[in-house]
Formats: C-alpha cells, structure tokens, sequence
C-alpha cells in the first residue's frame, strides 16, 4: 500500500469494541496499525448478549483463546441448539439443532426419506435423526470430530456466557496485545470539510485522538455512524414488531441442559440461558399489544430462583442503518443495527462484520468500491436472518390470541416467500448469497410448525418401505451408540474449571 492506514480507534467497548480491538490486533499485527480503544467506564453497556451460535468458536480460534478458558473465565456453559416452546400452540415445543439430520442416500436428502415413511404413518420425531439434538435433551456433553464418517455425526456447539466477562476478557487479551484504551466520553466528532471523513475526536477531559479508521461500537447511540456521519436508520418493525425488552438475571434452582430455550408470551416471547453462576432471562415483547408492567411481571413469575439484579429495560427498532460503512467509518453491533436475540445473532453479526473487512481492508484513499461490496454484503446478511425470524413468527397456529394473530398474518419478504413456495410444494430449500442458516435449520422449523411439503420426492420411492424403515432404525440406533461415549454436560463443566480439559 502507497498510503496505508496507521491508526483505527475504536469508539465504545463492550462485547462489540473488545471483539473488534482483540481481532483486528491479530490479523493486522504484520501491518503495525496502532489500535485505540475509546470507551466511558461512566456509560453502561446493554450486556444481555449472552448465547451465541457455533461461529464464534472460529473466532476464539481467530484470536487463540482457548475454548477452556473461555468457558472457566465467563461462567460458560455448552449450547447445542434452542428449544422453542409453545411457538406453534400452548404446550408444544420443538427444537433447533445445531446438526444435521440422518443421512440421504441416492442423491436424495434424508427429509424426503423421513416424510415418505411419515406419510406412511411411521410417527418418529425429525429430532430422533439428530445427535445434537439427542445430546441436548439428554443433558450430556460430546466435542464433535474434525472428520465424521457421515452426516450422523455432523453437529457442533456454541457456548452460553457472561457477557460482562466475556467482555472483561477480550480487553486483557486486548491489551497484552497493544491495544491502547482511553477511560472517556467523547463531547465532540471532527470531520474534514472536503470529504466528510472522521479526523478526530474531543474527549470530556479536553484531550483530543486523531485516527485513520473508525469502528463504531457506540450501541444504539451510533455516535459516528449515525449522528456524526448522518447515516440513517432502515426500520423493519413492519416485520418485526416486538419493540422493548427486559432481563433479569436469578439464581438457579436445579441443574440445566446444554440449551437456549425461548418461551412464547402472550405478546413476545421468553429467553432462558443456563450459565454456571446463574441464569439469563429476559422478555422480547410487542408494547403494541402489552404494557411494560405487565411484561415484566410475566417474566418475574416466571424465574426459576431469586432475582439478583434489578430488571434492565431496553427499547429497540428492528433494523438497520441504510449503510454499515461510510466514508472512514464502519459500524458494528448495535451501533450498525439490531435484530431482536430470537436466533443469538447479535455477536455473530459482530463477528461477520469483523471478518467482511479484513479482505476489503482500505488504505487511507478509502476506495468507495470496498464500502459498496462491504455494505451490500452486510444488508443481505441482515436480511437473510430477517427472514429466518420470520418464520418464527408467521408459523404460529396460537389463534385467537392478538398478538400472534397480527404477526401470523404479516406478508412474507420476497425472500422468505420464495423459500416457503419451494420447500411447500416440492420439500426443497432456495439458497442464497450470504444465508446465516443453512437447510438444516429452516427444516427444523418447517417440521417444527407443521408446515411440511404437499409431497416428497419421488426420488425416495428408488428405497422400498421395509428397506427404509430398516435404514433409519439403524441410524437412530447409531446415535444411541454415539451417546454412550457422552459424559453428563455438568461433570464436563466440572472437568474444566478444575482445569482437567
């Protein structure tokens, strides 16, 4: 580079600017950048990001920070999935793995092979063909191998943490790796009056921090992306109505399985995330249709042990800004935009954001092309998991009741749309550029709500039914197998904060 960037300030810590400082300090250290972090010990942080998906183990890899410490310093516990209880009606429940289902053969997937014998009245649950799934509801705990022999032992893990520790982590990590951090609230954003880009900021102390590249991790205030450089806001509630939320961490009174479970709400729905010091709970609701009160009263009846702090409320609007970067300026996290924690996406986009700019990472002449690839990949991926939330929603048969009326009856995206007429009519999945979740994860839904294809594939019919039932008795008895070298996941916990893994 003729006119490479020397420095990136990084406005805000939490969970975002940590993420960011400790991962551009690895894959930009053969670039002698010199990266500050800005973040006020005077203002809080939302802090309620606590489950995850399988992704950010490839971030702890991307940093090297071992998985073990990881779950000894944050009060972890593993994930397998989530368990979505009464979504489709009032005491049902189904789950979402983080795996795939058994194994197709003749060039065809197993779900057509699972529907043509659920056709013939063979009553089995999908889940019986998953071993996170099984892994999961059986409370054990399994690594997943680096090469399976087939699609039966094909699954993976996140982690359920503290997010203030998680955060208090990355910022050791940070700065045994020469990240610079400045304890202030910035009172003032400089920009040239030729093109726009951020020179400097003003701190409350009077100081004042120039910089090449901007990170804004400011939360829902977006300091630089939105109120500096006017970027503004694309709101989605037209889709995704649920506004407000409030999480009250308590006690735990019993021993938990190594699941996210969501709990459908008369207005919203629940979280309840199993750590090793306490649970997470929280409430997502619609105040359309119920008043803050009464929402957080549905929660407290509905904590397993004694509160331990006091309720945080937040508000919110789905959605993002129109562009994540703008001129020297790149939005991450809240700062960028917000998509309710139904799926635990809120890091993941963090991480996603991270690993977009490193290939597209500008030099001071900040090429306009790199921010035009950068934002439409980070729009489409923002879209994607829209849609995915959805379906949560417009999937629900809990009629009569206002609420999930309302957001039964929202129009479908073009996008979902299109996914929803291929997999109705023939039981097959439309792929996209920049997709979160893959087919195994829109079937878990699909076969969750009931909503399954007027017909298999023909292509199923090559096995003949007594074959087939043969074929997947032998599978499930696999994965029984496959359990057996399985260890209770609270021994495994045990295990690793005595420092034996």
């Amino acid at each position: 580079m003729r006119n490479p960037i020397r420095s990136v300030v990084i406005v805000g810590g939490g969970t975002a600017g940590w993420m960011a400082a400790t991962f551009l300090a690895r894959r930009l250290a053969h670039l002698r950048v010199a990266i500050t972090v800005i973040e006020s010990s005077a203002i809080g942080t939302i802090g309620v990001g606590e489950a995850t998906v399988p992704a950010i183990r490839d971030f702890f890899a991307a940093i090297e920070l071992g998985e073990a410490d990881v779950l000894r310093e944050t009060e972890a516990t593993i994930k397998y999935g989530i368990r979505f209880a009464d979504w489709k009606a009032r005491g049902h429940d189904f789950f979402h793995p983080f795996g795939l289902y058994g194994v197709g053969a003749h060039g065809v997937a197993f779900h057509h092979y699972w529907l043509k014998l659920r056709a013939g009245g063979d009553a089995t649950p999908l889940g019986s063909y998953c071993l996170a799934t099984q892994l999961a509801e059986r409370g054990l705990f399994l690594p997943p191998v680096d090469r399976p022999p087939n699609d039966l032992g094909v699954f993976n893990f996140a982690v359920h943490f503290d997010a203030s520790k998680f955060a208090a982590l990355l910022k050791r990590l940070a700065l045994a790796n020469h990240v610079a951090h400045v304890d202030a609230r910035i009172v003032d954003v400089a920009r040239d009056a030729e093109g726009g880009h951020v020179t400097a900021v003003t701190l409350d102390d009077g100081a004042r921090v120039e910089g090449d590249l901007w990170i804004d991790c400011s939360g829902f205030r977006s300091l630089l992306l939105g109120d500096a450089m006017e970027v503004p806001f694309v709101d989605w509630r037209r889709w995704l109505p649920c506004d407000r939320a409030v999480a009250i961490p308590c006690r735990a009174a019993h021993v938990h399985r190594p699941f996210t479970t969501a709990i459908a709400t008369v207005a919203g729905w629940r979280w309840h995330i199993p750590l090793r010091h306490r649970v997470g709970n929280g409430h997502v609701y619609c105040s359309d249709f119920i008043d803050d009160a009464a929402a957080e009263d549905d929660l407290l009846a509905a904590l397993e042990g004694e509160p331990i702090a006091a309720p945080n409320r937040i508000r919110f609007t789905a959605g993002h800004r129109a562009r994540f970067w703008e001129r020297n300026v790149i939005g991450l996290g809240l700062a960028s935009g917000f998509l309710e924690p139904l799926e635990s996406t809120s890091i993941t986009l963090i991480q996603s954001g991270l690993e977009r700019l490193i290939p597209l990472f500008p030099d001071r002449g900040f090429d306009p092309r790199l921010a035009e690839t950068y934002n439409r990949q980070s729009v489409l991926e923002f879209e994607r998991i829209r849609d995915f939330l959805m379906l949560h929603y417009s999937g629900n048969r809990r009629v009569g009741e206002p609420f999930w009326d309302h957001v039964r009856a929202i129009p479908a995206t073009d996008g979902l749309q299109a996914k929803l007429d291929a997999w109705r009519a023939a039981g097959e999945f439309v792929r996209r550029e920049w997709d979160t979740f893959q087919d195994a994860s829109w079937l878990s839904m699909y076969a969750g709500f009931d909503d399954l294809p007027a017909r298999y594939s023909m292509l199923a019919d090559q096995v003949a039914e007594a074959d087939l039932r043969d074929s997947l008795a032998r599978m499930r008895a696999a994965i029984d197998g496959t359990l057996a070298s399985a260890e209770p996941h609270a021994d495994f916990l045990t295990r690793v904060h005595a420092g034996r893994v």
